[in-house]
């Protein structure tokens, strides 16, 4: 069993900056893609930034240079570093992981955090 935690959410003032975590642990082979997805009240979930199977970065357009997503192999983490945050910017991050166990490929998602951007 694979498992993803996420931390780092909270309330912060428009124009201040945040960075997410997401650890994946259990018995893992290899991680295909990882990535932040998030979904405000009333809207769809959408696509923040990931990390595809070959390395490359992918941003969604209201984001780009704004925040950054790297990650660490070794410690099988991602994370999100969001800058010159917006209220537009409010909602639950989930991290999303496309994984490789022993019994095949599945998609694992986090359990949420809350980022709220307010004054």
């Amino acid at each position: 069993q694979v498992q993803l935690v996420e931390s780092g959410g909270g309330l912060v003032q428009p124009g201040g900056s945040l960075r997410l975590s997401c650890a994946a642990s259990g018995i893992i082979v290899s991680i295909n893609t990882m990535g932040w997805y998030r979904q405000a009240p009333g809207k769809q979930r959408e696509l923040v930034a990931a990390f595809t199977s070959g390395g490359r970065t992918n941003y969604a357009d209201s984001v780009k240079g704004r925040f950054t997503i790297s990650r660490d192999n070794a410690k099988n983490t991602v994370y999100l570093q969001m800058n010159s945050l917006k209220p537009e910017d409010t909602a639950v991050y989930y991290c999303n992981a496309d994984i490789a166990t022993m019994r095949g490929l599945y998609d694992y998602w986090g359990q949420g955090t809350q980022v709220t951007v307010s004054s």
